[in-house]
């Protein structure tokens, strides 16, 4: 095992919802990269996650929550249970390559002005997911949307998720995923963490939003990389979570957008309506798990 990280302190937090093999594996991975104080917070499971988590790891802080309350409040009680300089926040379907909790401390630690650093995300299969993205403008978004169910290479996604730059240098970005990020505690507390409205999706890019309105800076750095077996929890109950994900849409649009663009505010609602039914359609079409696009 890698000798504990000593200071700067670092803690993490994994959200998680009836994924038990999982989360013991996001564990086991977290203690091998160094970290001591890691929070397990439970979405209310019913497949025996939080206890099997306390058999196998009886150090691990489990916060067993009565009710779900989606990932931004649940990551919220996690990290408020923490103390540390630094908190990385993740999926429970994250495995952490060796290395990585020391190269995103690093980059916190050489960068005062970061609030928020993300590391190269693989598929188990090693395929790059695009974790670092824009915040997209209103034309790229409109493009994203619809085109990216017939036209997945179309210009609009390219920009949005950056596919054209080959993601192998550290660079400042808009909004990193919350799959699997380190978050500088001080940065965190002056925004007051990821807002609870979002019960899941957007409050990554939201959290990201605020923070660069705050004065500070979103980081990537692929030197850090995680395994990301996308879907693990989503994909349980996928209608209602693509139903949950465009309410965030609209509600991220609705924060943001601002002058004569909040008249189309109405058109983004109708238009996400549609795009649901479009990706209910598609789910069930081709079976396929759904992740965040």
């Amino acid at each position: 095992m890698t000798p504990a990280l000593e200071t700067p302190t670092v803690a993490a937090v994994i959200v998680s919802y009836n994924v038990r093999d999982m989360v013991l594996e996001c564990v086991a991975s977290l203690r091998g990269d160094g970290i001591e104080h890691v929070v397990v917070v439970d979405n209310a499971s019913v497949d025996g996650s939080a206890e099997a988590v306390r058999r196998h790891d009886p150090d691990v802080d489990v916060v067993a929550l009565p009710h779900n309350l989606g990932y931004g409040g649940a990551a919220n009680r996690g990290v408020a249970r923490t103390s540390s300089t630094y908190v990385a926040i993740m999926n429970p379907d994250v495995v952490i390559e060796p290395g990585s909790t020391k190269a995103l401390v690093d980059a916190l630690e050489a960068d005062p002005g970061l609030a928020v650093v993300g590391p190269r995300v693989e598929t188990p299969d090693g395929a790059l997911y695009p974790s670092a993205r824009t915040f997209p403008a209103l034309a790229d978004a409109a493009g994203h949307a619809f085109f990216h169910f017939v036209w997945p290479a179309n210009p609009f996604s390219r920009r949005y998720r950056m596919l054209d730059w080959d993601h192998a240098s550290a660079v400042d970005v808009d909004w990193v995923a919350g799959n699997h990020f380190m978050a500088r505690r001080r940065a965190w507390d002056e925004v007051g963490g990821f807002d609870e409205a979002f019960f899941m999706y957007m409050e990554d890019v939201d959290l990201c939003w605020r923070l660069r309105r705050a004065g500070w800076r979103t980081g990537y750095q692929p030197a850090a990389r995680v395994t990301h077996a996308i879907g693990g929890s989503t994909d349980q109950t996928p209608y209602r979570m693509i139903a949950a994900h465009h309410r965030s849409l609209l509600r991220y649009a609705a924060r943001t957008t601002t002058g004569r663009r909040r008249l189309l505010l109405p058109v983004m609602a109708l238009a996400l309506v549609v795009r649901t039914v479009l990706a209910w359609v598609q789910r069930a079409a081709r079976g396929r798990p759904h992740a965040a696009v």
